[in-house]
């Protein structure tokens, strides 16, 4: 029976511990792991063990940082709690921005990284405090969030979810969104209808949700249904996209300040549909799992 186990533990695909740190931004938190750590990608169980609140570290996703030692060549993976992989992540990036800047990869000067939703530039203005991040090109097309039916720009068109009759407009900026503009919101109308529209046949990849209220020319409020993850106090590429459409239908200018539950974002809008954030992002603690407890995960 023991050497049963020993050759188990040698087949685990990672070291004899994973270190990890722990960041969150606006209450979004990540744990950021040195791909080096494994030798495989972990399975999705190993993810939603060690995201669990109860059970593991406790997280709203998993960075994997590749390519470290070199700056030039950086690039990041990112999953969400329930085991799925997310193709770019806002306060994610502006997290990775923050611990490169604490293990001293990175300086003032702008960077690139690598997402499966694309390559984006990140800038520390202000360590913590200040993460800038250009998260690429907004489009509305069906074909690229992507939306079932016709090819066409998605903007306030009708969804029926059940018996709800409502408007929504989509968006990607590399990652799908789906925005509700309303005149109130409220958690528990996230936690209703969140989970019906992120999984609805109308997006195939399924979507993130966003349910906006317009405050001024400058401001917006938004509850946000992350998909994968459930409901989220801030999202950087919700902000984004919530942002953008708000713009697109003429609602705001651009900048946009963005008031979610965790916390502000301030969005900006280029003529071409470029969008960029800036906010914050703080380490919280440094920890490590154990090949018993990552044993575990992986039955």
């Amino acid at each position: 029976m023991l050497l049963a186990a020993a050759e188990a533990q040698s087949a685990m695909p990672y070291r004899d511990v994973v270190l990890f740190t722990k960041y969150q931004a606006l209450g979004n938190d990540y744990l950021v792991v040195d791909a080096r750590e494994f030798d495989t990608i972990p399975s999705p169980a190993i993810i939603r063990r060690i995201c669990d609140r109860n059970f593991g570290a406790g997280s709203d996703g998993v960075l994997l940082a590749d390519s470290l030692q070199d700056a030039d060549n950086l690039s990041v993976r990112i999953f969400n709690p329930d085991g799925s992989e997310a193709e770019k992540s806002g306060n994610g990036l502006r997290i990775l921005a923050q611990y490169l800047w604490d293990t001293k990869r990175v300086g003032r000067t702008p960077f690139r990284v690598r997402t499966a939703g694309g390559t984006v530039e990140c800038c520390i203005e202000e360590p913590n405090h200040s993460i800038s991040v250009e998260m690429g090109r907004v489009s509305f097309h069906s074909s690229e969030i992507p939306v079932t039916g016709p090819a066409r720009e998605v903007l306030d068109e009708s969804l029926e979810i059940g018996e709800h009759a409502l408007r929504i407009s989509g968006a990607t900026i590399g990652n799908p969104h789906c925005v509700l503009i309303l005149d109130t919101l409220s958690p528990r109308l996230a936690h209703d209808l969140g989970p019906q529209i992120e999984n609805s046949d109308h997006f195939p990849n399924r979507t993130n949700v966003q349910f906006v209220r317009i405050l001024s020319k400058s401001d917006i409020q938004i509850e946000i249904w992350e998909r994968g993850a459930g409901y989220t106090l801030a999202s950087g590429s919700s902000s984004c996209a919530a942002a953008a459409v708000a713009h697109r239908l003429g609602h705001c200018e651009s900048p946009i300040a963005v008031h979610m539950q965790g916390g502000d974002l301030q969005i900006t809008l280029s003529h071409d549909q470029h969008v960029s954030m800036v906010g914050p992002a703080f380490k919280v603690f440094e920890g490590s799992f154990s090949p018993q407890y990552l044993s575990g995960a992986a039955q």
